[in-house]
C-alpha cells in the first residue's frame, strides 16, 4: 500500500495532465508538419485561440458552478452584429453597447434559470434561440460589413503591438481579469464552494441564486467581448458567425481540467484547454484532415475529457 501515490500527488498530476498533453500534441504536430513550429504559425495559433479562449473563459464561470451556458455563441454573434451596425453611428460607444447587451442576456439567462427553476441547459438553449432570432432580425439575416473608416476603431483588436497581435493582448487582459475574479474575490471562492457541493454552500449562508445570476452575467459579458473580437477579425458582423464555436468552447473548458460537475478548474485551466483545441484543429488542418472529421475528433475528445474530469461521487444516477 505504501507504494501507491498519495491523493495529493494524484490530484497534482491530474491538474498538470492537460499541460502535458498540450506539449505532447504540439511536439507531435511539429514533427509531422515541420512548418507548424515556425514563429509565424505560432502567432497564428495564438491569435486564432484568443477569440475561442475569451468565449470559453466566460463559460468557465458557469461550468464551475456545475451548470452550462449554451447561449454563448448566439450572444457572441449578436455582439458582432451590434458592433458592425453601431460603429458607423456612435463610434467607440458601439463597444460598451455590445458588451452591455451580452451582460444583459447573461443576467436574463441566470434569472430564468434561478427564478423559474429551469435546468440551465434548457434555460440557455431557449435564451440562445431568442438571441439568435434578434441577431437575424436586426441584421436582415445577412453579414454586416465594417467599412474602412470604422475598421480604424477596431485597431485595438486587429492591430499589432510589441510584435504581438493586439487580439492576443486583449485575451491576456481577459485572462488576468478572469483569474483575479476566480482566485481573489468572494465570488470566485463561493463559486468553487457551490460547484463542490451546493447544499453545503446553501447551509453555510452563501446566496447561491445571486452567485448563479452573476456567473451567467459574466458568461454573457465575455461572450460579447468574443463577438467583438470576431467582428474585428472578419471585418463584419454575422448573425451566425459564432455558431460553430459552441463545441470547441465547451471542449476547451473541459479539456483544460474544469469538471463538468463543477468545483474544480477555472479560467487559467481553460487557457490550456483552448490551446489544446487550437493545436489539434490547426494541426489537423496542416495534416490535411477533413473539416468534418475534425468535428468528430472534437466530439470524441469532449467525451473523453468529461469521462476523466467528472466527479462521480456527486452523481448517484446519470440521467
Amino acid at each position: 500500500m505504501s507504494g501507491l501515490p498519495s491523493p495529493v500527488a494524484v490530484a497534482r498530476l491530474k491538474l498538470l495532465a492537460p499541460l502535458f498533453f498540450l506539449i505532447f500534441a504540439a511536439v507531435v504536430v511539429a514533427v509531422l508538419a515541420p512548418g507548424f513550429a515556425s514563429a509565424s504559425t505560432l502567432l497564428i495559433v495564438l491569435a486564432d485561440t484568443s477569440t475561442l479562449f475569451v468565449l470559453a473563459a466566460g463559460l468557465s464561470f458557469v461550468i464551475m458552478l456545475g451548470s452550462i451556458d449554451l447561449s454563448v455563441p448566439a450572444v457572441a454573434s449578436l455582439a458582432s452584429v451590434l458592433t458592425a451596425l453601431l460603429l458607423p453611428q456612435i463610434g467607440w460607444l458601439a463597444f460598451p453597447a455590445a458588451l452591455g447587451a451580452g451582460l444583459a442576456v447573461g443576467l436574463c439567462s441566470g434569472i430564468v434559470h434561478v427564478a423559474l427553476r429551469i435546468p440551465s441547459f434548457i434555460a440557455t438553449l431557449a435564451t440562445g434561440g431568442v438571441v439568435s432570432g434578434i441577431a437575424l432580425y436586426v441584421s436582415d439575416a445577412r453579414a454586416i460589413g465594417i467599412g474602412q473608416a470604422e475598421r480604424q476603431l477596431l485597431g485595438w483588436i486587429s492591430g499589432v503591438s510589441f510584435g504581438l497581435p493586439n487580439i492576443v493582448l486583449v485575451a491576456a487582459v481577459a485572462l488576468s481579469i478572469g483569474v483575479y475574479i476566480q482566485r481573489y474575490t468572494r465570488f470566485g471562492r463561493y463559486s468553487t464552494a457551490i460547484g463542490a457541493g451546493e447544499p453545503a454552500a446553501r447551509a453555510s449562508g452563501i446566496r447561491v441564486s445571486r452567485q448563479k445570476v452573476l456567473a451567467f452575467g459574466l458568461s454573457g459579458l465575455f461572450a460579447s467581448l468574443a463577438g467583438i473580437m470576431l467582428a474585428a477579425r472578419l471585418t463584419s458582423g454575422s448573425p451566425t458567425g459564432a455558431s460553430q464555436l459552441l463545441l470547441p468552447a465547451i471542449a476547451a473548458v473541459i479539456v483544460g481540467g474544469t469538471a463538468i460537475t463543477g468545483g474544480v478548474g477555472g479560467v487559467a485551466q481553460t487557457l490550456v484547454g483552448a490551446l489544446i483545441v487550437s493545436v489539434v484543429r490547426i494541426g489537423m488542418t496542416f495534416l490535411g484532415v477533413d473539416i468534418f472529421a475534425q468535428q468528430i475528433v472534437f466530439g470524441l475528445v469532449l467525451i473523453f475529457a468529461v469521462a476523466v474530469t467528472m466527479d462521480r461521487a456527486n452523481i448517484l444516477i446519470a440521467k
